[in-house]
């Protein structure tokens, strides 16, 4: 078994840690890669199967604020992550492995082979997030170690102990050392990771953190992945049923303290169903328990809830934000054009729009800046066809947020929700980078030689033969072309100088 990974000193200045921490994952990385997918692949079985062994434990550590039970953690991040690691020891093999392009390569260019190989990156950096520090960075962390990079893991304040916790699995499932640094947890760590070289960064965080990231990696052209803020829409259709789309909206609202990115937040409702699923609704959150909430977010749900009642919103569940926190706030008759519409808010409220069609509800969906996720209620054919059309990067029918664990699912949003993909195949192929290898299987290489003055005509041919618009054009460039490939003046077929035959 190797040794555990030592932690990056708390001590000295940012910049000498990240350096140490990115020189050892540097040196380390090259043998991990050297081992091949299906090498590196014992380690996360092993960390899965001490993940479960030691749950109890892990969901101490990853327990926030923001959880109502150590059940909800359970369900909400330590199985979600173990299925993550599952998925991997399955699939990763097969997806990283190299692949030949499909189908015939252009004529003039036979005996070409192509083969596309996905190597590792070298050293990514994880910028975990504050109300899933567990599952949502261990994700992104195993994906990199998958396929063949070191990690530095830099955790959202209040972040730090899953993140060792999740570094100390990883040592014991027999993770060389130096592969991942969990990195203390001030926004300067991060900033000195990137100044010290790293090769990719992974940030799940707001928006407006992803746009200040975005331009200290500028100067150095260090790609990203971003997932960022979001501010959900939910499509309540003529056909829905209502009983479900409340259970479902209220779980939404209230699951993980509301700290959920992908919660519904915008729900466009038939209008025939507004004032129904408005007292369903309100009769499901009437009597929720206070939910904790960091004083800034209070602050700022405060101000959305005041700026949508100022513009004819009604308050129908929930109230101002006190010392024991907030009960699930819904606002009926609310509009785009409210902040409550715009608002990356990561606390439990949630806004009804009455709505007289789908392309009404598409429409004032689409004006919001952010696209992450969206959730659709209403019959199997209906649901489609909204869902196909809705502007967002994964979109739910007739559930809410849970089946977005499946570890199959390719995440991440649009717009000012970022861009890039985490999880699923997608996510794993994130975590490489493509190289081509091309080979000749032939000796025929015209192209190395001078060209000579008829070739010109015969290349035309070519790109009229393969490319033309019509079957007569196309047998006239064939035409073309056979007297083209003739002898050309004073030259034999070996390109030789002619001789008379005497």
């Amino acid at each position: 078994m190797s040794a555990r990974p030592a932690p990056v000193a708390e001590g000295g200045h940012a910049q000498p840690r990240a350096t140490r921490a990115l020189a050892a994952a540097r040196a380390a990385q090259p043998a991990w890669a050297g081992r091949g997918v299906r090498g590196r692949l014992p380690v996360i079985a092993a960390f899965r199967r001490l993940l479960a062994e030691q749950a109890p434990r892990v969901a101490a550590a990853a327990r926030g604020p923001h959880r109502r039970s150590t059940a909800e953690t359970v369900s909400a991040e330590l199985l979600p992550l173990a299925d993550a690691a599952r998925f991997l020891e399955r699939r990763a093999a097969r997806i990283l492995r190299p692949r030949r392009p499909a189908g015939w390569g252009p004529a003039w260019l036979g005996g070409v082979g192509l083969e596309v190989r996905r190597e590792p990156l070298g050293v990514v950096l994880v910028i975990g997030p504050g109300n899933y520090p567990l599952l949502l960075p261990g994700v992104q962390a195993l994906q990199a170690l998958a396929a063949g990079n070191a990690v530095l893991l830099k955790p959202a304040p209040g972040g730090r102990p899953v993140a060792l916790a999740l570094a100390e699995l990883l040592a014991a499932a027999g993770l060389p050392a130096g592969l991942l640094a969990v990195l203390p947890e001030s926004p300067r760590e991060a900033q000195a990771a990137i100044d010290a070289g790293v090769d990719r960064v992974v940030l799940t965080g707001s928006a407006d953190t992803g746009s200040e990231l975005l331009e200290r990696l500028a100067p150095s052209l260090i790609p990203a992945t971003l997932e960022l803020s979001g501010c959900d829409a939910c499509f309540v259709l003529a056909d829905a049923d209502l009983e479900l789309t409340a259970r479902a909206v209220a779980f939404g609202m209230t699951l993980n303290g509301g700290a959920t990115c992908i919660a519904p937040r915008r729900i466009f409702v038939a209008r025939q169903h507004a004032a129904e699923l408005e007292r369903r609704l309100a009769l499901r959150l009437d009597g929720s328990p206070p939910l904790p909430l960091p004083a800034t977010t209070a602050e700022r749900l405060a101000a959305v809830v005041g700026d949508a009642l100022g513009q004819g919103a009604r308050l129908v569940a929930g109230g101002a934000p006190s010392a024991a926190g907030v009960t699930p706030v819904l606002l009926a008759d609310a509009r785009p054009g409210m902040d409550l519409f715009a608002a990356d808010l990561m606390a439990p409220v949630a806004g009804l729009c009455p709505v007289d069609s789908e392309e009404e509800a598409l429409d004032l969906a689409a004006r919001c800046p952010y696209a992450l996720g969206a959730t659709v209620f209403g019959g199997p054919r209906s649901a489609v066809r909204v869902a196909a059309r809705a502007r967002a990067g994964v979109v739910v029918i007739n559930d809410v947020i849970a089946p977005t664990a499946d570890p199959r699912l390719t995440f991440g949003g649009r717009g000012r929700s970022g861009f890039g993909r985490t999880r699923g195949v997608e996510g794993l192929e994130e975590m490489t980078t493509t190289k081509t290898l091309v080979r000749r299987r032939t000796r025929w290489r015209p192209h190395l030689g001078p060209p000579r003055p008829h070739e010109e005509r015969a290349l035309f041919a070519i790109l009229r033969l393969l490319h033309g618009g019509s079957l007569r054009r196309r047998l006239a460039a064939l035409t073309e072309l056979s007297r083209a490939a003739g002898p050309s003046p004073g030259r034999n077929r070996s390109g030789g100088p002619q001789r008379s035959s005497r």
